[in-house]
C-alpha cells in the first residue's frame, strides 16, 4: 500500500475515533496492513499523527493557494477567505484541527506541523489585508495583527459552533466575523457580504 494511501486512511480514522483514542493498530487494520508497515513509513504514532494531519490539511490549503492566485482584488480575496476559513456545512475538517490543536500540547510532531499550518493561513490573510490597505481599498495600518485577531476571532468561534452545538450557528458566526473584520478595516458589514 501506498504512503498516501496510508495517510488517507489514518486520516479516516483519527477523523471517527479522535487522536486521543486511536490506536496504530486501529489505523493498520483498516489499511489492511500490518503495524510494521506503518512504523516502517512514519517510524512513530507521533510522526504518524503529524503526517496524516497535514496530509487532510492540504486540501485546505490547496483551496487557499487557488484563492490567492485568483485575478479577484483584495476585497473580494477577503470575502472569499473568511468563507474558506470559516466552517461550512457538515464538514469534519474543523473536528480534527480542534482535535490536532489539543493533541498538539502533548504530541512535538503535530505540533510542529500545527503551527505551520496556522502561520500559512494567518500569513495568507495578512498578505490580503496589507494589499487592499496599500491600494485603499480599506484601512488597515497593522495587517498582522488584523490577521492574529481576525483568526483567532474564528478559530474561538468555530470551537463553540464544533464542540457546542447549538450554542451558536454557523450563519451567527460569519455574521460576527463580518462585523469584526469590517470594524478593523474600517468598512460596512454588508461590504463583505
Amino acid at each position: 500500500m501506498r504512503r498516501e494511501d496510508l495517510l488517507r486512511v489514518a486520516c479516516e480514522v483519527i477523523a471517527a475515533q479522535g487522536f486521543g483514542h486511536t490506536r496504530t493498530v486501529d489505523i493498520a487494520q483498516a489499511a489492511g496492513v500490518s503495524q510494521a508497515l506503518l512504523f516502517y513509513h512514519f517510524e512513530t504514532k507521533d510522526k504518524l499523527f503529524a503526517q496524516a494531519f497535514g496530509y487532510a490539511a492540504e486540501r485546505d490549503l490547496d483551496n487557499l493557494a487557488a484563492l490567492l492566485e485568483s485575478a479577484g482584488g483584495p476585497m473580494d480575496k477577503l470575502r472569499a477567505m473568511l468563507k474558506l476559513y470559516s466552517p461550512a456545512g457538515k464538514s469534519k475538517s474543523w473536528a480534527l484541527w480542534i482535535d490536532a490543536w489539543s493533541e498538539s500540547m502533548r504530541n512535538q510532531a503535530l505540533e510542529d506541523v500545527s503551527r505551520a499550518l496556522d502561520l500559512r493561513w494567518k500569513d495568507a490573510l495578512a498578505s490580503i489585508l496589507r494589499a487592499g490597505a496599500d491600494e485603499g481599498v480599506f484601512k488597515c495600518p497593522d495587517p498582522e495583527g488584523a490577521a492574529w485577531r481576525l483568526m483567532s476571532l474564528i478559530d474561538g468561534l468555530t470551537v463553540q459552533v464544533t464542540v457546542h452545538k447549538r450554542m451558536l450557528t454557523r450563519a451567527r458566526l460569519f455574521e460576527l466575523v463580518r462585523i469584526a473584520a469590517a470594524t478593523e478595516l474600517a468598512l460596512e458589514p454588508d461590504q463583505l457580504s
